[in-house]
């Protein structure tokens, strides 16, 4: 990889119109990139200090643009003097749009205007996939689509190959056309399914190289609904998969083969989930830490962030079909399944410890701040998805005693309140028997095994993809790709994350 453009940024004087950044605090010192040198940045600032630091993060959000915190850096390093030379490493981090920050003090005061670096492939052009499909259009209805963020490789233009004759294509990957009843289409194209239309797409670099990708776009007849199945998606992306050598084409490509049109992400560190619906092209919700939202489909109406969960209203065909979404990822420590299997705790006090842990509050503050849409679910649908960092009582049950330690009957508090709540576990409708169909998600990299002093690592069902109101359960799946080797040998697993993900394909009344 290597850095391909630097572009002064106009941040600070688009800050200072806006009132964003106080006149009277305008940064003195200066921050520039060394020539020749891959994320070697020149600095200068009158106001030195042991602490002044230079921090990189994604220019799709997470730096502090209002000199607060919004998310942590990717990678930096402290630039005490007066003037002088900081490199950042470049090792972990994927191609892609980044911004430098100049800050005070351990702190978030700018010292220096950010500007804006870009780390992009040396190799050809190429797409993650040979074929992708993408949200529904409409006869009569306008339609949009991006595919720029899918290519890697600089300076791609984008070009239509062949396709259905109303899909136009722009030169950034801008999809966009409105479907007609009889639409006609290109002489030699053929569409097997007439209810998609098909267009293939062409990629060029400024280096030559080009890929190719076909492209389908499920098209609904103009009385039908717009979406009739959705599928919904809870992942845990551990640290935003940067555990993984790749892991942002190894994500994006799981994403696009999954079907999923709505994800759930944990452990986003506050940018992941703008950088991984950037690349696909979709709608998200970013919150401050853990938690993020991705959709095909657009995000109309934040709810804000409430005790270790937050929500998104989503609208899948305007205001005609919307559902609810919350997103959780409760406290992980103490861990109940420890306390049975490695301390042997009677269930009174491992529940005693699901409150210590956070994990009771945070679900009860979820399900009180969704019990409104709850009551109305029969109207505009609610789903909640997440890492509950807890097994279900659905799972510790008496067939199953021997492989939970000894232990049966568990009324494990996070999945007993949603339950009460008026919530459906997903996953039990489409697996009614837990020891057929164990559906387990922790942990793929940390696989249970004899130790030398007993068992090791328990293995559980804590990702869950949760409904009420008029939804149906058409099929659901634990997610892993490939045969991921165990940690610490994980660096070049093709599956990103140490939980397994979790998909539930629902039916929509009409």
């Amino acid at each position: 990889m290597r850095v391909r453009f630097l572009i002064p940024t106009v941040l600070t004087a688009l800050l200072l119109a806006l009132g964003a950044f106080p006149v009277s605090a305008a940064p003195q010192g200066t921050l520039s990139l060394a020539e020749g040198e891959d994320f070697t940045f020149a600095y200068s600032t009158s106001e030195p200090h042991a602490t002044n630091w230079i921090g990189l993060y994604r220019s799709s959000g997470g730096g502090p643009v209002e000199e607060e915190y919004v998310a942590p850096s990717l990678v930096w390093e402290y630039a005490p003097e007066a003037e002088g030379t900081v490199r950042l490493s470049a090792d972990s981090l994927e191609p892609g749009s980044y911004t430098a920050f100049f800050l005070a003090r351990d702190g978030y005061a700018w010292l220096a205007e950010p500007i804006e670096v870009r780390l992009s492939d040396e190799g050809s052009i190429s797409f993650p996939v040979e074929e992708a499909t993408l949200h529904n259009a409409r006869q009569g209805q306008a339609y949009e689509a991006r595919l720029g963020g899918l290519v890697s490789g600089a300076g791609a233009e984008f070009t239509k190959v062949s396709g259905d004759a109303w899909v136009e294509v722009a030169a950034d990957g801008t999809l966009s056309g409105t479907p007609r009843a009889s639409a006609r289409r290109e002489p030699g194209v053929s569409r097997p399914d007439r209810s998609s239309a098909m267009v293939t797409v062409e990629a060029t670099g400024e280096d030559g190289s080009s890929a190719r990708l076909d492209v389908t776009i499920p098209v609904r007849r103009h009385n039908e609904p717009l979406v009739d199945e959705l599928g919904v998606m809870s992942l845990n992306t551990w640290h935003g998969g940067t555990q993984v050598n790749g892991y942002h084409e190894k994500q994006v490509r799981f994403l696009l083969e999954s079907g999923a049109d709505v994800v759930g992400l944990q452990e986003t560190q506050g940018t992941h989930a703008a950088r991984l619906a950037q690349a696909l092209g979709w709608h998200h919700w970013q919150g401050s830490g853990s938690l993020g939202v991705i959709s095909r489909y657009p995000i109309v109406e934040e709810y804000g962030e409430v005790n270790a969960s937050g929500g998104v209203r989503i609208a899948l065909d305007g205001e005609e079909s919307q559902v609810n979404l919350w997103n959780v990822h409760l406290g992980y420590t103490p861990y109940g399944p420890y306390d049975f299997c490695f301390d042997g705790m009677d269930v009174d006090r491992v529940l005693e410890r699901e409150a210590e842990s956070g994990r009771t509050p945070q679900i009860t503050d979820t399900l009180a701040a969704m019990s409104d849409q709850v009551d109305a679910a029969d109207e505009v649908p609610v789903l909640l998805v997440g890492d509950f960092n807890a097994p279900s009582h659905l799972d510790w049950t008496e067939e199953l005693r021997e492989k939970n330690c000894g232990y049966a009957d568990v009324p494990w508090p996070t999945s007993v309140l949603p339950t009460e709540a008026g919530f459906t576990d997903s996953y039990r409708v489409a697996h009614p028997d837990p020891v057929s169909s164990p559906g387990l998600t922790w942990s793929p990299l940390f696989p249970f095994h004899e130790g030398s002093t007993g068992p090791v690592e328990p293995q559980d069902r804590i990702d869950f993809v949760y409904h009420a109101g008029d939804l149906t359960v058409r099929e659901s799946h634990d997610l892993v790709v490939g045969d991921p080797a165990p940690a610490p040998g994980h660096a070049d697993n093709e599956w990103t994350t140490d939980h397994a993900a979790v998909l539930t394909f629902y039916s929509l009344t009409s």
